[in-house]
């Protein structure tokens, strides 16, 4: 008796004879559940693509560790920070940053940028000079040198590696006081541009200078910095060195992870992807109205066969688990199917390259172990709510006319 209920259930799943509507909504409902699993699971792999995509594209963008004053731009007591650093043994390098926004003019033309003065270690913790895609990395033998973001450089047109052409960057003077020359109101410095490298969201209007340049026109002393970057030798230990560096250096220095840094932009990603995922979940608890109509169907169809069963003593609880098992099993079909299928486009699309994001860009797939857990139990657990609240037959159903 406590196995008759799912072998009845299984009965009317796969039996080839009955009702052809019923055998019809039956794998219908099996088909809407695996398509809506695939549609979740081939979702949700393409984020998990793009969260390593977003990771390898900002890499380079922010260091292991970055040091910043906790008031103020320039570090204080620079020299006793430097020496914390270089006996710590998780450290690989670091490097000395200032960076302020500048105007840069050149032939008439003017913009906006950011200028990043860097010192000689700099590309020991951002490999930027492996992505010039034209000239060269400057040599750091003159001040003013510079390392140009491609698209500022376009629209400026300025020349890359020429001796006779210069851009001029400005840089406002602070302070308060009666402007009498045009040197009271800013410094300025001709550049000679060196390389070019590719941007993105967050190196769009860059210029890359070595860290002379920044403090010649702000006029800071020497071996000044705004902030310090840092590569770890294991950057899983990142939060532990940055404990043990916060308690060397005090209060008067603030330590930021990788991922304290970019915090607003992975909150964006993880937000897109909650709702992405409470869409789909929307999706498939609306796709399990079809099982609730198989369900229902079956009951009608089975009116008959079900009052045989009660009369002879089958009871109405193990009645209701037939039909509950039934729809389990349409579940479970459609969660194995759609994750079968789900899987191999997954797998097309990584070795195919077949859909485009964007021109020759292709959507990034990662299959994880994690997916398939999300998209099964969301998938169970609609379909055996729904299982169960449209199996509950009360003994009037069976008994009346």
């Amino acid at each position: 008796m406590k196995n008759i209920a799912f072998y009845i259930a299984s009965r009317y799943l796969l039996s080839k004879k009955g009702s052809t509507a019923v055998t019809f909504i039956t794998w219908l409902a099996v088909g809407a559940m695996t398509v809506a699993v695939t549609a979740m699971f081939v979702i949700i792999s393409v984020f998990s693509g793009l969260e390593d995509f977003n990771k390898d594209l900002i890499a380079n963008l922010h260091a292991d560790l970055t040091l910043k004053s906790s008031s103020g731009k320039t570090i204080k007591n620079l020299q006793k920070v430097d020496d914390v650093l270089k006996k710590n043994k998780a450290i690989l390098s670091f490097s000395k940053i200032i960076e302020e926004k500048i105007y840069i003019n050149y032939n008439g033309k003017g913009d906006i940028a950011y200028l990043r003065g860097v010192d000689s270690a700099y590309t020991k913790v951002n490999p930027i000079d492996k992505s010039i895609f034209y000239g060269t990395y400057p040599s750091f033998n003159y001040s003013n040198e510079v390392l140009m973001e491609h698209s500022l450089k376009n629209r400026l047109s300025i020349p890359v590696d020429s001796t006779s052409d210069f851009a001029t960057i400005f840089m406002p003077k602070p302070g308060t006081g009666i402007i009498n020359k045009e040197e009271d109101i800013y410094n300025k410095k001709n550049i000679f541009v060196t390389g070019i490298f590719p941007g993105n969201d967050q190196l769009n209007n860059y210029i890359i200078a070595p860290i002379e340049l920044t403090e010649e026109l702000l006029n800071l002393p020497k071996q000044s910095a705004y902030q310090i970057v840092i590569k770890l030798k294991n950057p899983e230990n990142a939060d532990a060195v940055k404990q043990n560096l916060i308690s060397q250096l005090g209060k008067t220095i603030e330590v930021k992870t990788k991922e304290e840094e970019n915090a607003a932009f992975w909150k964006m990603i993880n937000t897109e992807k909650l709702f992405i995922y409470l869409i789909f979940a929307l999706v498939i608890f609306i796709t399990t109205f079809n099982l609730a109509g198989a369900i229902i169907i079956l009951q009608l169809d089975k009116k008959e066969q079900a009052r045989s069963l009660v009369s002879l003593g089958f009871p109405l609880a193990h009645l209701r688990k037939t039909y509950f098992y039934t729809g389990v099993l349409i579940v479970v079909l459609g969660i194995i199917s759609g994750l079968i299928l789900g899987t191999l486009l997954c797998y097309f699309q990584q070795y195919t390259e077949f859909f485009k994001a964007i021109g020759t860009l292709p959507f990034p797939i990662k299959i994880v172990g994690n997916n398939y857990i999300i998209v099964a139990l969301t998938a169970s657990v609609f379909g055996i709510m729904i299982s169960w609240f449209f199996s509950k037959i009360g003994k009037d159903y069976i008994t009346k006319s």
